[in-house]
């Protein structure tokens, strides 16, 4: 058994990354600008706000283009941690998980189109955490039925409503092996 597990979404494409740092580009120049330009009076304080607003706003946009989420499953110590990472910047806190009860894949058809499977693992009887949410069934299920084996746990599958059922992870294994040979 590994002692952590990543389950991350892809990396963004190379021209999302292009946008990002464009828009970085152009709030620096923004601030550059605001701070040679202001005289430092009272009066120049309102158009420094909105440059500071426009800054924001713009650097909120490049973020978006370059972010990416990651879980940190440290299965050793008994926790995860979410995080948002931005280049080599990971902002997220480790949580304490005890009593891993199952991993389920559920379908939510009123998310948006690319996250309407979700992964979650759940613990301590009704607790749960979204792991992994996108619009590949095959690929959500690959997750969950990864983890649940390292995790040694049960898998559900939940995406029909109503007809929640334990998936038979041998059955899952066979069926792969033949698929193999």
């Amino acid at each position: 058994m590994e002692s952590t597990i990543i389950i991350s979404e892809n990396k963004r494409p190379f021209w999302q990354l292009i946008i990002a740092a464009l828009l970085f580009t152009f709030a620096s120049y923004v601030i550059l600008i605001s701070l040679l330009d202001i005289n430092w009076s009272f009066k120049d304080v309102l158009p420094m706000a909105h440059s500071l607003e426009f800054v924001v706003f713009i650097s909120a946009i490049a973020i978006g283009f370059c972010s990416h989420k990651c879980v940190y499953i440290d299965i050793q110590n008994s926790r995860f941690k979410p995080t948002m990472e931005i280049g080599f910047v990971k902002i997220g806190k480790w949580k304490i998980i005890k009593n891993y009860q199952y991993v389920s894949v559920f379908y939510d058809p009123s998310k948006s189109e690319s996250e309407q499977f979700e992964v979650n693992l759940w613990y301590e009887r009704n607790k749960h955490f979204e792991l992994y949410a996108r619009n590949n069934y095959r690929n959500a299920m690959e997750i969950a039925y990864n983890l649940s084996e390292e995790l040694e746990i049960d898998l559900l599958d939940a995406t029909i409503k109503n007809d929640y059922k334990w998936i038979d992870k041998e059955e899952l294994k066979q069926q792969a092996n033949e698929q193999t040979s």
